[in-house]
């Protein structure tokens, strides 16, 4: 069991307590809500048509530079015939041993800049559709409007084909190294995370996952809860469109994680103004197999403790993905 790590009080201008008034001991009793009778069915449906996509992965070398790597541009197909672009890093002088799929969160990416956890990896970072390099119109790119696009159509919303992104992406990998089948790990952060989820549940071929400050869990709870951000984008429309609410229930990352099969380290915050921690929690809460938990005072909020938690979930994640190599 996860214990609550020492956090310094929080001082912040928002109108609401971004903690909630929860305590660790109150999150982990968060319960995900009800699944809708056709949630595994339809997402099943969904995987075995995104496995017949031929990805098309292309390569070309990057401009951007990374010690240690050579960084190409990638470019694959998704569902929907949607390009996908983003990066893809080779380890220079050593042999790839396994390979981690980056999902990047709302605020976007715009070159691979983050602490890789190993060198000897293959590292495969997607831009979802609509975002970032795989910007296209009539998408927007702002995520107050992305999180609604096609929201009123059940089978049509972003989330799907975001989902399916992280499909093709493993598909497109194992186009280029077929040989780290069985050996690809996941990480996503907020958006990313509750995508990721959703992808994870019905995703054999990665074999284990880390999901940071995850979004889109608990649905019917996170419209209860104050927030800011795509969340309110979301409360704010649906309030105004409540039909849509059916939409969320097919998209919610609480939910999926009943069906997570794999080994999981989640990293969740007692304290987030953007994605509620009641709803991080019911994502950690429903995972039936093995599952770690690593407490942040913290997210999408700068805090003093913030430098020492990232270096320690670091490593963590060095030694929760190290199997993928084994």
């Amino acid at each position: 069991m996860a214990r609550s790590p020492r956090c310094t009080p929080i001082a912040h201008e928002y109108p609401f307590d971004p903690s909630y008034g929860d305590d660790l001991d109150a999150l982990l009793r968060i319960e995900p809500p009800p699944a809708p009778a056709d949630f595994a069915a339809n997402w099943q449906q969904r995987y075995r048509a995104a496995l017949h996509v031929d990805p098309a992965p292309q390569l070309s070398r990057s401009a951007d530079d990374r010690p240690g790597f050579v960084v190409h541009e990638l470019a694959y197909s998704s569902t929907d015939d949607f390009p996908i672009r983003g990066w893809l890093l080779v380890p220079e002088r050593k042999i790839p041993t396994r390979a981690l799929i980056y999902g990047h969160g709302y605020g976007g990416i715009e070159r691979p800049d983050f602490t890789l956890p190993y060198d000897d990896a293959v590292y495969v970072i997607p831009c979802f559709r609509g975002l970032c390099r795989s910007a296209r119109a009539p998408i927007s790119t702002d995520p107050w409007w992305h999180v609604l696009h096609d929201i009123d159509k059940p089978d049509r919303y972003i989330l799907r084909g975001c989902v399916e992104d992280i499909w093709t992406a493993v598909s497109a990998l194992l186009c280029l190294y077929p040989w780290l089948a069985g050996r690809i790990g996941y990480l996503g952060i907020s958006f990313g995370g509750g995508v990721g989820a959703l992808a994870l549940a019905f995703e054999p071929r990665i074999a284990r996952g880390h999901l940071n400050v995850p979004t889109f869990g608990h649905h019917p709870l996170r419209q209860t809860l104050p927030t800011t951000g795509s969340g309110a984008s979301v409360q704010e429309f649906v309030r105004e469109h409540v039909h849509t609410a059916v939409t969320l229930a097919g998209y919610d990352a609480a939910v999926a994680a009943r069906h997570i099969a794999q080994p999981m380290h989640l990293a969740l915050a007692l304290f987030d103004p953007v994605v509620p921690p009641p709803g991080q929690f019911a994502i950690y809460n429903a995972l039936p197999g093995e599952r770690e938990l690593f407490v942040l005072c913290a997210g999408h909020f700068a805090y003093p403790q913030q430098p020492r938690q990232e270096r320690a979930l670091l490593s963590e994640l060095r030694r929760f993905f190290a199997p993928l190599a084994d």
